[in-house]
């Protein structure tokens, strides 16, 4: 029998050197912009469904992003720059993630043949990721491309119009649903990867993790319907004049409607 050294030798090891902590590193850029992303969306969610108190407390969301009451006026350009960095952060965090996809058909097979013998939940959870992430990979990118080129286009009557006259009620449903799910498994399982708010008796604390979890997801799928129920049912109702603006109670007492423009805030 050989010794480890001529094992070593054998299947090129010793050509390796000192072990890498590149790995280490990718994965913790990952769990880090992962966790960025999923705080971006929760603010993001809230701020959308400012829809439910009224067109005008979502307009006044729009504006504040806008710079309107720091600077006095409203700069669309600053969404454009936030959604920029979003972007950025996004595919950052889409590569980092696929290094851990299978790479081909086959390891696809093999993986799920795994998955149904050992029957790990948190494994079939890996896999709802890789699919929501897939799907975000697509929707999530035709979203954030079009509110960069058009942060001035967006508002009560704007979201309301892209979602029903324009059609895209569908791919922000299904958009809406993967952003949810992905992001609460995510942060679920860099709970349980950092080893955050376990306890003493970490398969006790998997379960109370686990648990609020799905409180997560039911909770923002709840918030998400009702705000495109809200946008929807806007969009149904101001169909016959798509296009039009929005003007506040405020800007219709100080002015003629046709002198404001609406602004907006992605949703």
């Amino acid at each position: 029998m050989k010794d480890n050294k001529a094992l070593t030798v054998d299947v090129g090891l010793d050509q390796l050197g000192g072990k890498s902590r590149l790995p280490a590193r990718l994965d913790l850029a990952q769990s880090l912009s992962g966790l960025l992303l999923m705080l971006f969306m929760l603010g993001h969610m809230f701020f959308v469904s400012s829809i439910l108190f009224g067109k005008d407390a979502m307009y006044m969301v729009t504006r504040t992003f806008e710079g309107y009451y720091l600077f006095g006026k409203s700069y669309p350009w600053l969404v454009s720059l936030a959604v920029a960095c979003i972007l950025i952060l996004f595919v950052l965090h889409a590569g980092l993630a696929m290094r851990k996809f299978p790479a081909s058909y086959q390891q696809y097979k093999v993986f799920l043949a795994h998955k149904s013998v050992m029957k790990h939940s948190d494994t079939s959870l890996w896999l709802m990721q890789v699919y929501t992430g897939f799907l975000m990979l697509f929707l999530g990118s035709a979203h954030l491309f079009e509110m960069f080129f058009h942060p001035e286009k967006i508002g009560p009557y704007a979201s309301a119009d892209r979602l029903w006259s324009d059609g895209h009620w569908p791919f922000s449903l299904i958009l809406a649903i993967a952003v949810v799910l992905h992001g609460s498994i995510g942060l679920y399982r860099l709970a349980l990867k950092w080893g955050w708010l376990q306890g003493a008796d970490p398969e006790a604390g998997r379960r109370r993790l686990k648990v609020a979890m799905w409180l997560i997801i039911g909770f923002f799928l709840m918030l998400e319907m009702a705000t495109l129920a809200a946008y929807m049912r806007i969009g149904i109702e101001h169909q016959d004049n798509a296009g039009e603006r929005y003007h506040s109670v405020s800007e219709v007492e100080a002015s003629p409607p046709a002198s404001t423009v609406e602004m907006g805030l992605p949703s």
